[in-house]
């Protein structure tokens, strides 16, 4: 790996970053500084933290700690999704693109987080 831009994690999060920030401003004007903004930065996070945790490689231990709150941040995007679901401010449609992608993410960051934790430090 060059980058953290080589990994598929980060091409897949920084992708529903965008998407989720398109979506965001369909909820209504009056949840824009409350749900809107949680989303928003949930769904940043994952990406940003993934290219941090890369930044600041010298340890595994180091990496993991970012990919660790990249992952906690993609279920922070899955529960305000839900959330949303049940407010019925999100086709069905769009709530299972999202949920199917994060839940691909998560899925994609735990392996990489367990990678690391089992390869020996440099």
């Amino acid at each position: 790996m060059k980058t953290y831009e080589d990994l598929e994690v980060y091409k897949r999060s920084y992708k529903l970053a965008l998407e989720i920030y398109k979506f965001s401003f369909t909820i209504p004007q009056n949840l824009q500084y409350d749900l809107a903004d949680d989303i928003r930065r949930a769904a940043r996070s994952v990406p940003s933290n993934i290219a941090e945790g890369y930044g600041r490689r010298k340890s595994n231990k180091d990496t993991t700690y970012y990919l660790k709150i990249s992952l906690g941040s993609c279920f922070e995007v899955i529960f305000n999704l839900k959330f949303l679901r049940d407010l019925e401010l999100i086709k069905d449609s769009e709530y299972g693109h999202f949920l199917e992608e994060f839940t691909i993410c998560a899925k994609q960051l735990n392996r990489l987080i367990s990678s690391l934790t089992e390869q020996p430090e440099h």
